[in-house]
This record gives structure tokens, sequence and C-alpha cells, in this order.
């Protein structure tokens, strides 16, 4: 019974793309303590619109028909003119008189008279600067098929320390105190204005009675090293198996006209065997429950089908309410062969 477990699960969590070694040190780890939970947070307010008849109802009534007028009238204090009203109410204005001589000096005791400014439009506030979230864990409950039902767990670890971040993307396949397959997805790399910039991308797989697997792809500032010792050219974005998540992530935040169903998002990925564009659909929210309760997330689906021998298929849900954070994962290999990765507690952060 053993053994047919660990064979369905080496199975699952192959690629079918071989593994080459890496005999390079792997980065020093960014070490972060998760001491909080991070709550749900309800959605933004929307904007009000300014309303020109409530600030037409706000201005004093005028003064009845039989009371004197005054000699001149004076125009309304600015702070409550209505720019509306004011431009339809017809203006009065005094006979013109001879024009002042520019030449001629100013009365004695009278202040030169100076050309009066336009008044300065008020300062509109933009967005707020996006801020990367504090180092963040997200445990997840695995289940999947592989000619039978898979359990096990996984964990998603976003880790920022100045501008260097790290990602890793770990499942467990078997009872977590004893797994009986591991694999280990890592990436290393820069936080920038542009997003993240992996430079190193690590797999790792462990099985009981084999020894590990593993494979590095590195990034160059202008090339892609693939395992097999390929390079080809770097494209502007490029991500790997375990930046994209995160990246995605923040292209919700700073764009977030993205998350509108219908749109879709083309991401250069970094694969064990080649370098290519994905595209992922947006697909619209839905409700899913989980062991923290019901959370809506958007749906984001890559535009590609699973088939066997293909690439792994990974679709996310993304949640608004916890900073745009994958709270599903489903990653299939076919139709058949799949793995399912559900939130099981609230995300766990650093305190900045």
């Amino acid at each position: 019974m053993l053994a047919l477990h660990l064979l369905l699960a080496d199975s699952i969590l192959s690629d079918r793309f071989g593994f080459g070694a890496s005999d390079t040190a792997l980065p020093s780890r960014i070490e972060v303590t998760f001491s909080r939970e991070l709550q749900p947070a309800a959605a933004p307010p929307v904007p009000p619109r300014p309303a020109v008849r409530a600030a037409a109802a706000a201005r004093p009534p005028p003064p009845p028909a039989s009371a004197p007028l005054p000699a001149r009238a004076e125009p309304p204090p600015p702070e409550t003119a209505d720019p509306v009203l004011a431009q339809a109410a017809p203006r009065t204005e005094s006979p013109p008189g001879p024009l002042p001589d520019a030449t001629a000096p100013a009365p004695a005791g009278q202040a030169e008279a100076r050309p009066a400014e336009a008044p300065s439009a008020p300062a509109v506030p933009g967005p707020p600067a996006f801020e990367w979230p504090p180092s963040t864990r997200l445990s997840y409950r695995l289940s999947g098929n592989y000619r039978g039902p898979v359990e096990g767990q996984a964990r998603v670890e976003w880790r920022a320390e100045g501008g260097r971040y790290q990602v890793q993307l770990e499942l467990g396949i078997g009872p977590q105190f004893a797994p009986l397959v591991t694999r280990r997805l890592t990436s290393d790399g820069l936080i920038t204005a542009d997003g993240l910039v992996p430079r190193r991308y690590d797999e790792v797989t462990e099985a009981i009675l084999r020894e590990p697997r593993r494979f590095t792809i590195l990034f160059d500032d202008d090339r892609v090293r693939l395992p097999s010792g390929q390079a080809v050219a770097r494209p502007p974005g490029v991500q790997d198996s375990a930046s994209q998540f995160v990246h995605l992530t923040w292209l919700f935040t700073t764009r977030q006209g993205l998350l509108q169903p219908g749109q879709s998002i083309d991401v250069p990925l970094a694969l064990p065997r080649r370098l290519d564009v994905w595209t992922y659909d947006v697909l619209g929210e839905e409700v899913l429950a989980t062991p923290v309760g019901e959370v809506a997330a958007v749906r984001v689906r890559p535009r590609r089908e699973p088939r066997p021998g293909g690439d792994l298929i990974a679709e996310i849900w993304v949640a608004p309410t916890l900073q745009n954070l994958p709270v599903r994962i489903l990653i299939r290999q076919d139709a058949q062969t799949f793995v399912d990765l559900l939130l099981e507690r609230l995300p766990q952060q650093a305190v900045r």
C-alpha cells in the first residue's frame, strides 16, 4: 500500500520534463517571523458623485420682491458660490470709464493696482502608492486525483527584505508529519517598480527511498538559462512557476481594472524546457466555501487546456478582501490528474 501511494504521489507531482542536476549553492534564506493573521478587509467604498443641486440649495434664499435692492450687487463668497449657477446668472456691469494711464504714477497713499490672479484649481489626490504586502504565509489543504483520491498539504510563502524577495511553493502528499513526496518551488529575485524580477528558480522533489531530484533556471540581465543549458533571450516581465502568483497579485492591485471579467493578461513564463508567453483570462467572481468561511474570489485561468505530457496548468482564485492573494490554486496535469489547493486558515503575516 505504501509503494502504491508513493507511486501515485510521485507521478502527480512529476511534470514529465525530467530534471537537470544543479550543483550551485542555493541563495541564503530570508528569515522572518509570521506573528499575526491578516483579517479580511471591507470592500472599498464607492466615492460619492458631486451634487450641483445640493450646493445650490446651501445658498441663502434671495430677498423678497418687495425688499429694496442694494445699489450694487456683490458677488457671493467664493466658498458658497455655485459655478454652474454663477455662469448662467446675468452680470451687472458699470458703465465704462476712462482707462487709466499705464505710465502715470499711482496716487499717494494708494497701492499700485495689480492684475487679479486666477484662482488655482484644487489639488486632486491621486491613487495611493502601491505598498508590497509584508512577508506572508498561506496554508492550504491539498486534495486531488490520480487513479484515485490523494490528500496532503501545501504552503506558499512570500518573504521580502529591502529590495529582495523569495517566493516558495511547497506541496506534500501524505501525512503532514511524514509526507511521502514533497516538491518545493523557490523563486529568488528583486522587487522593482515594474514588479518582480526573478534571478533564480529552483525546483526540488524529494520522495522516501529515492534520491532528491532538482533543477535550476538562472535569469541573467538579458538571457534566461534553462536546465538543459540552453540560453534564450529574456523578455521584459518574465516570471517563473513560483513568482507568477505574487506578480499577478501585484498586477491586480496596481491595475484594478484587470480584475474585471473579460480582461486578459500576458505573462512570459520560464518553464523547465521552454520560455513561452501565457495568457490569463479573468472569468469573474465566485464565492468559495473554505475552512475560514465563505470568501469572494475572482477566478483567473490560463488560456490552455491540460493534456497528457503537456505543461502543468495552474488557475487561481484571488480574493480582493485578502490583498488579492490566491485563496485557491488548481494545478492540472491532464483531465484526470490534478491537485487542488484550498486556503485552510487566514494568511499569516510578519509585522513590518
